[in-house]
């Protein structure tokens, strides 16, 4: 078919959502960061994600705190200890028509692996699973090497593309630059595509036979909006009907207007420093080519030299609650005597001198300037309070884009990150970040500090195979303080998430930062 969906007009949709019944409404949206991919196999990043889960489905869905629900499978169930019965939800249908089956999902969960030069792939959640089967149309057993208790978490997270619409010559199907331009981009979610200009707008639109029922808008803008005066000057002058993260300096004036409303929680987003801990490393010019970092003094110094009671309340100013732990108490599996590092620049002083370091050195921090809440702001204050123990630091804050690309080519010896755990428990940041990368196990998909410790490993894997839930927990407990005990990272804060609305809109606040235009409702 010859016809670029990017280029439909404002009218065309206009005359399609007429013409199927779908009610003429439209929601206007700010991001405070533009996605950089519409492949929902690609990269496992917040704002992909959230357009995924819109034109896509996965089998089983996560509500508003994580909890798991029916979405493409009607019910799953464990049959021995190493396979998963899943049974399909009957009638659903593709954007194209196309019924979806069985097939879809074999499909679905095999294209992750083949996806290339992926920066955090999708085989996180999928490599539990050593074999998919169709067993029928409507009924798939998952087959596990080991027993994989946590295996339905884990597929809440997969988009199920149509196996047909996203058929092409290459190993992964469609490949991700197609799909970029809209072409297999053929879910069963409750919202189509219609087109995406990089940097200034994502258009969707109703799904008329959405298995769900009838989508609450008739047509979904998403805009990119970095800068947070724009963002929220827009919502002001109802540019926009909805933001994400108003800056925390506005929160006041936002919540004392009674033309807007605020929806916030604590959400399961870890801020923390990611130090690179091979050799060589970019960024540290004057430790004589040694990479001071490797030494667990000198990341404990760097832990004890950060005042998080001063940056969550100053710089974030309420919106985020110092981090002693990957997840807030009470997610599963972490610990109720987890506290953050105390701080004490004397003492991590002394530390650097028993280390070999009594002038410090100088290194370079990397950051966002428009991922996370105040995120430059927040780098800044890092850099300042390292230099006071001696750790020349200077910052390097680009667009979220750039970082991660550096990121990724290991530019930076430390950087400001972030990771939302997707599953809502502990075992998926200590398998993403910390655990030892290993594509054939799909651990360490994000472990950019390049810190490998094979103990910890072992024990991450005991966890996520052992049934019984108290054992599990306790055994993800013990591995996340062995990861902290070993300075593996450094804990900065948990985000609290917030979104502003126009009066008469209302979103129920999401502990995994998602912005879903179905989740968007008109008083």
């Amino acid at each position: 078919m010859s016809l670029d969906w990017r280029q439909l007009t404002a009218a065309a949709i206009l005359a399609a959502g007429v013409a199927t019944g779908v009610q003429a409404q439209e929601l206007r949206i700010g991001l405070s960061t533009d996605l950089n991919s519409l492949d929902p196999h690609y990269f496992n990043l917040t704002v992909n994600n959230q357009i995924a889960y819109t034109i896509f489905n996965t089998l089983i869905q996560q509500d508003e705190t994580q909890q798991l629900t029916p979405s493409l499978a009607e019910s799953w169930r464990a049959i021995n200890e190493t396979t998963w019965e899943f049974k399909l939800r009957r009638g659903v249908k593709f954007h194209d028509g196309s019924p979806f089956t069985a097939a879809d999902v074999v499909f679905s969960m095999a294209r992750p692996a083949k996806v290339p030069n992926s920066p955090s792939p999708f085989t996180l959640f999928t490599r539990t699973a050593s074999e998919v089967k169709a067993i029928d149309d409507f009924t798939v057993h998952f087959i596990t090497k080991v027993p994989t208790p946590l295996l339905p978490n884990d597929l809440s997270r997969v988009a199920i593309m149509s196996a047909k619409a996203a058929k092409a010559d290459v190993a992964e199907g469609m490949t991700t630059e197609a799909l970029n331009h809209g072409q297999g981009l053929v879910g069963t979610g409750p919202y189509k595509f219609a087109e995406w200009t990089r940097g200034n707008r994502l258009v969707l639109v109703a799904n008329p036979d959405y298995w769900g029922g009838k989508p609450k808008w008739q047509q979904v803008i998403y805009r990119p909006m970095s800068n947070d005066a724009a963002r929220v000057a827009a919502l002001l002058a109802g540019d926009v009907d909805m933001i994400e993260n108003p800056p925390p300096a506005d929160m006041k004036k936002l919540r004392d207007n009674p033309n807007v409303k605020i929806s916030d929680t604590v959400s399961n987003r870890l801020i923390y420093i990611s130090l690179d801990q091979s050799e060589p490393t970019a960024g540290i010019p004057d430790a004589d080519g040694k990479n001071p970092l490797k030494d667990v003094r000198v990341r404990k110094a760097l832990s004890m030299a950060i005042n998080r009671d001063a940056i969550t309340s100053r710089i974030m100013e309420g919106l985020g609650t110092p981090a002693g732990d990957f997840l807030p108490s009470p997610m599963f599996g972490t610990r109720k005597d987890a506290k953050p590092e105390t701080y004490n620049p004397d003492a991590a002083k002394k530390l650097l001198a028993d280390a070999g370091y009594p002038n410090g050195f100088s290194i370079t921090l990397g950051s966002p300037n428009n991922r996370y809440i105040n995120d430059a702001e927040v780098a800044q204050a890092v850099a300042s309070q390292w230099t006071r123990i001696g750790v020349k630091t200077k910052v390097e804050a680009v667009n979220a884009t750039v970082f991660f690309k550096n990121r990724d080519q290991y530019k930076y010896s430390a950087g400001l990150v972030g990771w939302a755990a997707g599953t809502g428990e502990m075992s998926n940041p200590l398998r993403s970040i910390v655990a030892t990368m290993n594509r054939d196990k799909g651990f360490g998909a994000a472990n950019k500090t390049r810190y490998s410790n094979p103990k910890l490993d072992a024990i991450i894997e005991q966890a996520i195979t052992t049934v019984d839930n108290a054992k599990r927990e306790a055994l993800l407990q013990q591995s996340s303080k062995m990861a902290l005990d070993d300075q593996a990272l450094i804990p900065l804060h948990t985000e609290v998430t917030s979104w502003g609305l126009r009066k008469g809109f209302s979103y129920k606040a999401r502990a995994d930062q998602y912005t879903l235009a179905n989740g968007v409702s008109k008083d």
